[in-house]
């Protein structure tokens, strides 16, 4: 929404404001906002707390008479952030049902520590349901970050808590990718990648250039990737 009003000051101390003190008096500006990762830091089901949006004057023309500035609106979080929030609260909560509709009937959804995916709507929600049946509900995700620029692919790290406790070994990243999907707009993938529980360190660094160099010298062993 655009909204014009007329100015006759702005406050000079203001760092973005910078170049506009030195500007004469009677310019017109455009005022809009950053769309700039506004979500941080957690909160269970899924919530985080929402940062405050920064703004940039951008001179557009002068005139002879008062100061107008337009000011363009900060965007709230997008639907596709908002989806991924609800599908961490339905899981908090073992909540399948509300869970479904998030989910695209042909999603595929990879899990990495499983060694295939789970391809479309119900085997993604056998899993889950598996995940709910053998884990206790004091057991929730927290959102550690999750980003909202963009309306198809979001980003998510997270970790689970146990009654308010960060939960060993559980700190992950996730990606997401969503469509429009008879109107509504639905994951269609997902990945998880989850901290391991045995962390291998600089050993991990020697095993890959023993890999490579195998690969070097014998370059018929990458048909056997």
């Amino acid at each position: 929404m655009l909204l014009k009003s007329t100015v006759s000051a702005f406050p000079s101390s203001t760092s973005n404001l910078h170049n506009l003190s030195k500007a004469s008096p009677s310019s017109t500006y455009l005022i809009t906002a950053h769309n700039y990762n506004p979500w941080k830091t957690s909160r269970k089901f899924g919530a985080c707390r929402r940062r405050t949006t920064p703004r940039t004057l951008s001179k557009v023309s002068s005139s002879s008479e008062n100061q107008t500035a337009v000011v363009v609106a900060a965007p709230s979080e997008n639907e596709a952030a908002e989806i991924v929030r609800s599908f961490y609260g339905g899981i908090n909560r073992r909540d399948l049902a509300s869970v479904e509709p998030l989910i695209a009937e042909k999603c595929v959804y990879e899990d990495l520590i499983f060694p295939r995916p789970f391809v479309g709507r119900q085997a993604i929600l056998d899993f889950f349901k598996s995940f709910m049946d053998s884990i206790s509900k004091d057991l929730q995700f927290v959102i550690d970050d999750i980003s909202a620029e963009d309306s198809s692919a979001v980003g998510v790290t997270w970790h689970l808590e146990w009654r308010g406790k960060a939960f060993p070994f559980s700190k992950g990243c996730s990606f997401y990718r969503l469509e429009m999907v008879d109107g509504q707009r639905q994951i269609i993938y997902g990945r998880d990648v989850v901290e391991p529980a045995i962390k291998p360190g600089e050993a991990a660094l020697g095993a890959i250039r023993a890999v490579t160099w195998l690969l070097q010298k014998f370059p018929q062993l990458a048909d056997q990737l």
